[in-house]
Formats: C-alpha cells, sequence, structure tokens
C-alpha cells in the first residue's frame, strides 16, 4: 500500500514558525509532483504550494506570499512547507498531495491523492 504521510504540525503562537514534512510510504517521491493544501472549519480544502519532481515551485496562494516556502530533499525522500510568521488565519489541517505527475500546473495542483493531514493551530 502506498501512503502519504504529513507530519510536523501543532499549535505556535502568532508570529511563529513551523515546518511541515510530507514523506511517502510504499513509494519514492522522486518522479512525483507535490503539493501543500489546507482545510479551516467550515472551508473548502484550497492549494497553498507545489513544487515539481526536479525542484521547479508552482504558485504560492496569495495569503502565504512571502510567508511560507515549500522545498524538497529527494535523498531524504521529503517535501516541507516552512511556515513563518504565522497567523491565526492560518489555522488548518495541511495535506500533502499528488496527482501523480511531474510538475506544477498553472495555478494549483489538483491532487487526486492525499495524506491524512496534520493539524496546524495558531493562537495566543
Amino acid at each position: 500500500q502506498v501512503h502519504l504521510v504529513e507530519s510536523g504540525g501543532g499549535l505556535v503562537h502568532p508570529g511563529g514558525s513551523l515546518t511541515l514534512s510530507c514523506t511517502p510510504s510504499g513509494f519514492t517521491l522522486d518522479y512525483y509532483v507535490i503539493g501543500w493544501f489546507r482545510q479551516a472549519p467550515g472551508k473548502e480544502r484550497e492549494g497553498v504550494a507545489c513544487i515539481g519532481f526536479r525542484g521547479g515551485v508552482g504558485d504560492y496562494a496569495d495569503d502565504v506570499k512571502g510567508r511560507f516556502t515549500i522545498s524538497r530533499d529527494n535523498s531524504k525522500n521529503t517535501v516541507y512547507l516552512q511556515m513563518n510568521n504565522l497567523k491565526p488565519e492560518d489555522t488548518a489541517v495541511y495535506y500533502c498531495g499528488t496527482d501523480w505527475g511531474n510538475t506544477c500546473p498553472p495555478g494549483h495542483l489538483s491532487a487526486n491523492f492525499w495524506g491524512e493531514g496534520t493539524q496546524v493551530t495558531v493562537s495566543s
């Protein structure tokens, strides 16, 4: 079986930072595009960031530009989301996902395979 596993979520104060990790089980990430997504209570899941198999980065969501950075280390089979200057409105369950393609599309990735998510709560 194949899975994506997110980790690194938690409770952080406004202005704080977290780094999320996305690691696969049962396959390697080397050839696949990976996106980070989030879903806040009462809202639809939205794309946050995307990175292609060779490290090409797609569009960030407007409200995270300049604060979040997506990266990957294929030698560690991991994709990261560095989140700085976190705001209460960043509170959500964060997921990584893929459409099993290679590169980021214009706009946001439409993933069809997801992890189970990691909770990020930004609160004072």
